[in-house]
């Protein structure tokens, strides 16, 4: 059975948890108003329609009695008393116009007719439909024509319903923002806590409280990252043991091979054993790289921090040079900083002759080292494979150059322990380039 990517239904669903939430319950409540909006409003034309009912029921046959009874010069005055909000009466015909146009409109005047008996003939016609308009004729005993025309509608809406639906509506949304807001908090604080998770244990506890179910998954991420500083711990406990140990007996070693007589086995023999003391000191440094993060955090000059750097580089008569300054503090850890330069300076001259150092001011104001050099560079597909330890080039930068595979390994170990990141690309022109972006102030 082969996987399937994601539904269509999927891909149109916010991608937070928050955005769900606020999703679904923002779209439940408006739901929910506008069905309680149809419900109101189909109560009230119910309501209007018994109303207007009952009201023909109880005034036709009265309004047309009197008027059949008055003269007709006295009746004019009063059709204006007769008049009510869905209905008048007109002394005339009326308004011609088509069939009645729903069974309410049939309705109503069957009710008329009903009412008023035998006596009176009555017929309707429909004169508008929106809004919706009939009329009902009938004649008077002295064959005077009179038009009851009824506007079906409605009871109005008071001024202040809509308001105070808004007012709920709005107090309802943004109960229903703080109800998400209390549910997917707890979920973006551990995940800040998870991208600042420090292997060594420096990394400040979240703290508990809450809910039951937040207060357990803060104890169990708590829980996690101190079993995961006391597993490093123990790790970098037993290498220092393993090298405490295995010193020894190397020294021994090599002692008794320089003891014995010249011969090219036992220039082979001390190659091995100089090697050996290598690695040793390599992997010790890779696990104790893994605690740079412990260091306390300092301001630093670090225009001068990188001068003092390369000086000591150029004491030594290699050729390393500042090429640009920051002009700006940074805050880091100055001793696992110096390591991470000074891993990424011997790696240039060791493969290129000479380095460059140069530090810069981002538009952001993300500060950034960047280490260059015109040696071989690395292909783009193994610049990520580079950073894994004991991972060397074959082609340029093997066993025959020196080196266990660790320096860049290391590098960006205690790259990461204090926060910043370390990346490497080709130079325009031959070469690399590694950058260290320091985490902002």
């Amino acid at each position: 059975m082969t996987a399937t990517g994601p539904s269509m239904w999927s891909r149109l669903l916010p991608r937070t948890i928050a955005s769900r939430l606020y999703l679904i319950l923002f779209t439940g409540l408006l739901l929910a108003h506008g069905l309680s909006f149809g419900m109101l409003f189909y109560e009230r034309y119910e309501s209007s329609t018994s109303m207007m009912m009952g009201n023909l029921e109880k005034d036709v046959s009265t309004s047309i009695a009197m008027l059949d009874r008055l003269p007709a010069a006295e009746r004019p005055p009063w059709i204006p008393k007769f008049e009510r909000r869905t209905y008048r009466y007109i002394l005339g015909p009326g308004q011609q116009g088509g069939e009645l146009a729903t069974e309410r409109a049939r309705e109503i005047t069957r009710l008329i007719g009903g009412v008023l008996g035998e006596r009176y003939k009555v017929h309707g016609n429909t004169t508008s439909t929106h809004p919706e308009r009939l009329q009902v004729h009938l004649t008077l005993g002295d064959g005077a024509p009179v038009t009851i025309e009824l506007t079906p509608s409605v009871m109005p809406v008071a001024q202040w319903l809509p308001f105070v639906l808004g007012v709920q509506l709005v107090l309802l949304l943004a109960c229903a923002w703080l109800a998400v807001r209390q549910i997917t908090r707890p979920l973006a604080q551990l995940a800040d806590a998870a991208d600042a998770l420090s292997p060594t244990g420096g990394s400040p506890q979240l703290p508990a409280g809450g809910p039951v179910e937040v207060a357990k998954a803060v104890s169990a991420f708590n829980a996690m990252q101190d079993r995961i500083a006391l597993h490093l711990k123990e790790r970098l406990q037993i290498l220092s043991a393993i090298s405490h140990d295995l010193q020894t007996p190397i020294t021994r070693l090599k002692l008794r091979v320089e003891a014995m007589d010249p011969s090219p086995t036992s220039d082979k023999l001390l190659a091995d054993i100089d090697e050996m003391q290598h690695l040793v000191r390599d992997g010790v440094a890779y696990a104790r790289s893994a605690h740079g993060g412990v260091e306390p955090a300092l301001k630093v000059d670090l225009d001068s921090f990188l001068d003092s750097l390369v000086w000591d580089y150029q004491d030594t008569g290699k050729p390393v040079t500042v090429t640009a300054h920051a002009g700006v503090p940074v805050t880091t850890r100055p001793r696992a900083l110096r390591r991470v330069v000074g891993n990424l300076i011997d790696n240039a001259v060791k493969y290129a002759g000479a380095a460059e150092v140069a530090a810069q001011v981002g538009a952001d104001g993300v500060v950034t080292i960047s280490v260059l050099d015109r040696g071989p560079g690395i292909a783009d597909a193994e610049l990520e494979s580079v950073m894994e330890p004991f991972y060397r080039l074959e082609a340029s930068r093997n066993r025959d150059t020196g080196g266990a595979g660790l320096g860049l390994a290391i590098a960006q170990q205690l790259a990461v322990a204090i926060g910043a990141s370390l990346q490497l690309r080709g130079r325009d022109g031959g070469g690399l380039v590694a950058t260290i972006t320091l985490p902002a102030a």
